[in-house]
């Protein structure tokens, strides 16, 4: 990760420039009005903005010349090849630019009747098209999903009540759902292993990591809560993120396969096999994302669930090492009861 995700534009900006390049005024204040947009923007809705902005500064005279078309293109140009911005073509027969900036990769529905287009990621979507391109034995460098058709608000003439938002705000309420969902179903997991083990030094790991996947549901919440209170309807906006297999969360099957009298290290290789799964998971997408908040949260519980892992795994190796010394033990006791008296 870099830390352009808790940086404010300007600061981003300076991450971006070469050593030594010279500060430009007319391109920082094209980049600051482009990142302050949601939504997909023409080059000439950019510069539309940019004049606004130019005519409501205080202190603009008249005499200052407005600023071109041209530079504009110029700078919409340099942020698509410095990954400040994404060029996309809805087929409209003009390109329209959305900020990459705290704003992750996604794909579209676009309505045709508006010319509206609404966001979304899905892992099985990302999964399955990269699948083919290994079967193809395929490079990809860009996936590019449109879906066209039309919207609930064309379709049914009542406007959307939930629509807006920032999508960083959506991406993280979305990426907090799927680390509760997962936090919620790993307790469940653990607090049954630990009830149904038998070893008891097995259960006692168990129990500590029901305590520390309690203890971190409790602050995702918290975070969770926080977050709602920067948009009052937050919690009511369509989902960003689809995630099939994490919706309710990525040990919910896995704790159904614990039954009574289970054999211990069957257990902890339950566990293993769940956690590996679950850092894998948020730590790739993690890593796939744009830096965001949403970001952030993926690799954050990747590293909590590696810790865990590693404790299985510890725990697995250590019970195994003691099942094999125990057959060793009885047998050397055996031996040692039928060794001859000694003759006084």
């Amino acid at each position: 990760m870099n830390g352009s995700r808790t940086m404010e534009p300007a600061a981003y900006l300076d991450t971006l420039r070469q050593a030594g390049g010279k500060r430009s005024s007319k391109r920082d204040l094209i980049v600051n009005v482009f990142l302050r947009q949601e939504g997909h923007l023409t080059a000439d809705d950019l510069v539309e903005l940019i004049r606004r902005e130019e005519s409501s500064r205080s202190g603009a005279s008249a005499a200052t010349p407005a600023m071109s078309r041209a530079t504009v293109y110029r700078t919409l140009q340099w942020m698509v090849e410095a990954g400040i911005a994404r060029k996309v073509d809805f087929g409209a027969g003009r390109f329209r630019f959305e900020h990459s900036y705290r704003h992750p990769r996604h794909f579209h529905l676009i309505c045709k009747s508006c010319n509206r287009s609404f966001e979304f990621l899905s892992s099985d979507i990302e999964s399955l098209l990269e699948d083919v391109a290994a079967a193809r034995n395929f490079t990809a460098r860009q996936s590019v999903l449109q879906i066209h058709g039309m919207c609930e608000s064309c379709r049914t003439g009542r406007a959307s009540t939930t629509e807006g938002g920032t999508i960083e705000l959506v991406f993280a309420r979305d990426a907090l759902r799927i680390a509760i969902a997962t936090g919620r179903s790993g307790l469940e997991f653990y607090s049954r292993a630990a009830s149904l083990t038998r070893d008891n030094r097995g259960r006692r790991v168990f129990e500590k990591l029901a305590s520390e996947e309690q203890q971190h549901l409790a602050a995702l919440e918290t975070r969770y809560r926080d977050l709602l209170r920067q948009d009052p309807q937050l919690e009511s906006r369509p989902t960003f993120l689809f995630f099939k297999g994490a919706a309710n969360g990525l040990f919910a099957a896995a704790t159904d396969r614990l039954v009574s009298g289970i054999d211990d290290r069957q257990a902890l290789m339950i566990g293993i096999k769940c956690e590996r799964g679950s850092y894998r998971f948020f730590k790739r997408y993690g890593e796939k994302f744009d830096d965001s908040e949403g970001k952030k949260i993926f690799l954050e519980f990747a590293d909590e669930e590696r810790a865990h892992l590693e404790c299985l795994i510890r725990e697995y190796r250590s019970l195994a090492d003691r099942q094999r010394r125990r057959p060793a033990r009885r047998l050397s006791k055996r031996r040692q009861r039928r060794q001859p008296l000694a003759l006084s």
